[in-house]
């Protein structure tokens, strides 16, 4: 059952929360959960390509996929970086298997696709407090499982609005220059990143509101997963610029893209657990709080 709010949010109690926010950040240890992430990214990555290219690609092209996916990796790791991926997307759509080989290599997929969708809700419960319950066992497994491929399938989804959406504006941007003026060419690109910035809160509300073992009601959820979309989109750019700028990746030769990876994917999740944690500390002060599930128990309750 949940309660009342205790208190009514106003901009004044921001500066607080956002010091709590940082206290409590710090004190969950995200540098440690973030590497955990990165590394089990990295396992799961060629798994991931392979189901975003064929799930989105059903609709859009598997090429033009490829070439959207391409951009963006380059992007924010650098071109180096963004051919190596290139080139293990194409090879993984290469070659051909037997129908065994198939269904065995399917199932393994699926398998490795999941793992840093777990771990990342294996993170989200630390920081909200939770831990599964000890009496759920290999149904609790099997149900996590496929929430992290739903998520997988829902980022796909969103993946697929925000291809259309950045080549609607591209159409628009090219017949634009001919007819239109500059500022409406402008006011093309702030909806372009609005509405990327709507997508990615959409992404990050869905992981908060589903992804842990918790009952957290929206509108404890959305003020949060704005905060980390606005981050997430400022980080890139930043990790973007900085890649570019000190080319950290080359000193590693050859492990260059995997180290990117790591280390892009590393700071990303800082910013996920901060949010995470600013959604913690407002559900608790100015929304209904946050709750363990049916399959999870509150963190103190465990010996």
């Amino acid at each position: 059952m949940s309660k009342d709010k205790s208190r009514q949010f106003s901009l004044k109690a921001l500066p607080g929360l956002i010091v709590d926010t940082y206290k409590s950040w710090l004190s969950n240890d995200p540098f440690r959960s973030s590497a955990v992430v990165a590394y089990y990214a990295i396992l799961s990555l060629p798994a991931l390509l392979v189901i975003i290219v064929n799930l989105v690609g059903a609709v859009w092209g598997t090429e033009i996929v490829q070439g959207k996916l391409t951009d963006e990796f380059s992007m924010a790791l650098g071109s180096d970086a963004a051919t190596s991926i290139q080139a293990m997307i194409e090879e993984t759509q290469s070659v051909e298997k037997s129908t065994l080989s198939s269904i065995i290599g399917i199932g393994i997929l699926l398998f490795a696709a999941t793992g840093v969708v777990y771990h990342l809700k294996i993170s989200l419960n630390a920081i909200w407090r939770i831990k599964p319950d000890p009496q759920a066992k290999i149904k609790k497994v099997i149900i996590d499982r496929v929430l992290s491929f739903a998520f997988i399938l829902a980022i796909g989804f969103l993946l697929l609005i925000s291809f259309m959406v950045t080549a609607a504006i591209s159409v628009l941007n090219d017949f634009g220059r001919e007819v239109l003026p500059d500022v409406l060419l402008y006011a093309a690109y702030t909806i372009d990143f609005l509405i990327s910035i709507a997508i990615i809160s959409v992404l990050f509300g869905l992981m908060f509101k589903y992804l842990p073992d918790a009952k957290v009601k929206w509108p404890s959820v959305k003020i949060g997963a704005v905060l980390t979309a606005l981050l997430f989109v400022l980080g890139k750019s930043a990790l973007g610029y900085y890649f570019g700028l000190a080319e950290p990746g080359s000193t590693y030769g050859a492990a260059g893209t995997i180290v990117l990876i790591l280390l892009w994917v590393s700071y990303s999740c800082l910013i996920l657990f901060f949010g995470a944690e600013f959604t913690y500390n407002y559900a608790e002060k100015f929304g209904y709080g946050i709750k363990p599930n049916s399959r999870a128990v509150n963190r103190e309750d465990i010996c």
